[in-house]
């Protein structure tokens, strides 16, 4: 059923609704999903980190999540909510917010076509991420992509007619992991871990309604 709040002239592949089912890629014992609430929590501890995603592709439409990152020093973390037309294929389209742990006052955005990525963008949110629940939207269209937070736009990137752009369908993902040794700790800084376990929220996840790709 499509979010009651939405409009019926709204774009059928911008009509949302509540994530329901979710793969774990790795680590379930670190991962828990409640379907009734529309609540998943991922913690980074000794086992490490953990990874979900929608059991189905998406071709363009609305994405969004209510998260609140992980609390204490996060140093060297990467928490994130993104669309990967695979986890791990060299040749991915992908679409992404992330957190770096050694800065939560600001996020990055980043899109890759192909594999080809290097267009990331930083971006000062005005707050903690931690702090409480903050609202995180992706807008995928054949020509359009958007990054909004808590209602603002913080992002706008439309396809130029020279420009590969992402038109594969992509799983929503989300994880947190290790990214310290990335850049020698300049990324996402240097993992320190005094404060494991780290633990970070989301709820309210919302997909498309009508851009399901099977298969």
């Amino acid at each position: 059923m499509a979010d009651p709040a939405l409009h019926s002239e709204t774009p059928a592949h911008h009509q949302t609704q509540l994530l329901k089912q979710i793969a774990i890629d790795y680590t379930p014992e670190a991962c828990t999903h409640c379907p009734d609430a529309n609540t998943i929590t991922l913690t980074y501890d000794h086992r490490g980190g953990a990874r979900w995603r929608t059991t189905t592709r998406f071709l363009y439409g609305t994405f969004s999540s209510l998260i609140q990152c992980p609390r204490g020093n996060t140093s060297g973390l990467n928490f994130n909510i993104y669309l990967s037309s695979l986890e791990g294929d060299k040749s991915q389209d992908e679409i992404d917010f992330e957190f770096l742990g050694k800065d939560r006052t600001i996020v990055q955005t980043n899109y890759y076509t192909g594999g080809t990525g290097n267009k990331e963008e930083f971006h000062d949110l005005g707050f903690d991420c931690s702090d409480e629940f903050h609202l995180y939207v992706i807008k995928w269209g054949q020509d359009l992509i958007e990054w909004l937070v808590d209602g603002k736009l913080v992002r706008r990137v439309e396809r130029k007619k020279s420009e590969a752009f992402p038109h594969k369908p992509m799983y929503l993902y989300a994880s947190i992991w290790d990214a310290s040794y990335i850049e020698e700790g300049r990324w996402t800084g240097k993992y320190i871990g005094c404060d494991a376990p780290y633990v970070c929220l989301y709820k309210d996840i919302h997909v498309p309604v009508g851009s399901a790709v099977e298969g």
